[in-house]
């Protein structure tokens, strides 16, 4: 009998890519991968609604500061989101809604502790964005 072995699949960061036509949609694909990691994003409601504004230096950083603020809000804020609307974005600002509810325990998925810029990137391929980000979980 074996006495230990590792399991691949159990690691401390968790990896996906999102795609958009444009960048309103990447920043709104990103956020929903970000909550599908989170908690049960199909039976979280749309009852509460947060303002969010973001800076950063380059739209790399944006979407950082942007992933951070929600899981942020998953924290001091106690909410669940499962909607979100970009209202404006240029490549050093983002302005937008997310809707969700309170945070209860039968909704929840994985904690996620922050974003990291390991293998981080955006880019355009022809017409369609694509954002490489990771999660320290």
């Amino acid at each position: 009998m074996e006495k230990y072995k590792f399991i691949e699949d159990l690691t401390s960061d968790v990896l996906f890519e999102a795609y958009g036509k444009d960048l309103k949609e990447l920043f709104k694909n990103s956020a929903l991968a970000l909550f599908s990691v989170i908690c049960d994003i199909k039976k979280v409601g749309e009852e509460k609604t947060i303002d969010i504004e973001v800076n950063g230096d380059s739209l790399e950083e944006l979407m950082v500061n942007w992933l951070q603020d929600l899981i942020a809000l998953v924290d001091t804020g106690e909410l669940f989101f499962s909607r979100f609307e970009i209202v404006e974005i240029s490549e050093n600002y983002l302005k937008a809604k997310a809707y969700g509810e309170p945070i209860s325990p039968e909704k929840a998925g994985i904690v996620v502790k922050g974003v990291t810029y390991y293998k981080l990137k955006l880019e355009k391929i022809k017409d369609v964005y694509k954002a490489t980000i990771s999660l320290d979980i």
